[in-house]
C-alpha cells in the first residue's frame, strides 16, 4: 500500500494500517516536519523538527509494529515519477491537500488500475470515498474540472480543525482494511461527507460517469499530464521576495503595503510597523478606492496565495503597480523578522 503524502490524514492512516499489521506501507513526500505541523499531524513529535517527514514518519511506523516494510520515496509525486512509484503498490492511499495531486493520484490509479481510497478536509468537513474499483467511480466522475485558482483555499489559509484529520484519516485506513480482506461494504460509488461542528455524516451516491475522461467509456486521458496547468496553479503575478521587499521599504520611494488576510490574522501579527493597512479580500472591491494609482503597492496575505488573486483583481480593476509578497507574512517571519506566524 503507499500512502501519499504524511500529513494530517497520511498520519492516522499510517498508524492504524501498521497498528493492523499491513505488509508494505510505501511513503511519498519531500516536505519536512514544521511545528504548525503538530496540531494535526499526530505520526511527528517536537524532537522530528526540520526532518523529513518520511523518515520520521518511518520511524513511528517501526516503533508502532516493527513488521511492516516502510519504502522512502522524498520527493513530490509529479507527472515524470507518479506511474513508476504507483506501479509498485496494490492500493494508493490519497493523504494529499491540493486539486493537483488529487487529480494527477487519480488518473495514475486509473491507468494502473489501482484502488484510490481518497480522503480531503477543510475547516470543518471531511471526505471518503474509493475511487478506481471495477465498475466504480473515479475522482473526475464527480469532480471533471477543478474550482477555479484560490476559489478553495488550503489549510494553511483556512484552517481546519485538528482531531478532524483523524477522523478521516482513520475512515481510509478502514477502507483499506476491508479492500485488502474482500469484506463488508466498501466505499466506491459513495461520497461520504462528515460535519463537525454538529457531528452529522451525508452521503452522496457517485455512479460511475460513461463520459468521464478518464475512466468513462471512450477516455480521452490517457496519459499523464501537467496538473499546476490544468488546475491553474502557474500564476503570471510578479512576486518580490521578502528580502527584496525589506531593502526597497528603507528606500525613497517605498510600496504601499496591504494586508488582505482575514481579522483575526492581522490581530495575531501584521506588517503595520512598516506601513501596511488591512484590506481583507472580501472587502477588496468596495475599498479600490482607498489604494494610489500612482504609488507601488505590495500585497500580502499568510502564505501567498490569497495574495496572488488580490493582486489579479486589482490589476483586472485598473491598478498596475501591484505585486505580491512570495510566501506572505509566514516567509517574512522566517527570512526577515524572528517570529511565529
Amino acid at each position: 500500500m503507499l500512502l501519499v503524502g504524511a500529513g494530517g490524514l497520511g498520519s492516522p492512516a499510517a498508524l492504524y494500517l501498521a497498528a493492523a499489521g499491513i505488509g508494505t506501507l510505501g511513503l511519498v513526500d519531500d516536505d519536512f516536519v514544521d511545528e504548525t505541523n503538530l496540531q494535526r499531524q499526530v505520526l511527528f513529535g517536537t524532537t522530528d523538527l526540520g526532518r523529513p517527514k518520511v523518515e520520521a514518519a518511518r520511524d513511528r511506523i517501526v516503533a508502532t509494529n516493527p513488521h511492516v516494510r516502510v519504502p522512502l520515496h522524498p520527493e513530490r509525486l509529479g507527472r515524470s515519477n507518479a506511474l513508476s512509484i504507483l506501479d509498485g503498490y496494490d492500493i494508493v492511499v490519497d493523504g494529499s491537500d491540493n486539486f493537483p495531486t488529487r487529480y494527477l493520484v487519480n488518473d495514475a490509479c486509473v491507468l494502473l488500475g489501482k484502488p484510490n481510497v481518497y480522503g480531503a478536509i477543510l475547516r470543518w468537513e471531511g471526505q471518503v470515498s474509493v475511487f478506481g474499483v471495477e465498475g466504480g467511480p473515479c475522482y473526475r466522475c464527480i469532480f471533471r474540472e477543478p474550482p477555479p485558482p484560490g476559489m478553495v483555499p488550503n489549510c494553511a489559509e483556512a484552517g481546519v480543525l485538528g482531531v478532524l484529520p483523524g477522523v478521516i484519516g482513520s475512515l481510509q485506513a478502514l477502507e483499506v482494511i476491508k479492500l485488502v480482506l474482500g469484506k463488508g461494504d466498501g466505499l466506491a460509488g459513495r461520497l461520504v461527507i462528515f460535519e463537525a461542528l454538529d457531528s452529522r455524516w451525508r452521503e452522496v451516491l457517485v455512479p460511475r460517469n460513461p463520459t468521464c475522461p478518464a475512466c468513462g467509456d471512450k477516455p480521452t486521458i490517457t496519459e499523464l499530464i501537467d496538473y499546476d496547468d490544468f488546475c491553474g496553479v502557474t500564476s503570471s503575478v510578479e512576486g518580490v521576495a521578502p528580502d527584496a521587499l525589506r531593502a526597497i521599504l528603507v528606500g525613497a520611494e517605498a510600496p504601499l503595503l496591504v494586508d488582505v488576510r482575514e481579522d483575526l490574522e492581522w490581530q495575531v501579527g501584521n506588517l503595520a510597523s512598516e506601513g501596511a493597512v488591512h484590506v481583507p479580500m472580501g472587502q477588496l472591491q468596495e475599498r479600490l478606492h482607498e489604494l494610489p494609482d500612482d504609488r507601488d503597492i505590495v500585497i500580502y496575505c499568510q502564505v501567498g496565495a490569497r495574495g496572488r488573486r488580490a493582486v489579479e483583481a486589482l490589476r483586472a480593476a485598473g491598478l498596475h503597480r501591484v505585486r505580491n509578497l512570495e510566501g506572505g507574512y509566514k516567509a517574512w517571519l522566517a527570512s526577515v523578522r524572528s517570529g511565529k506566524p
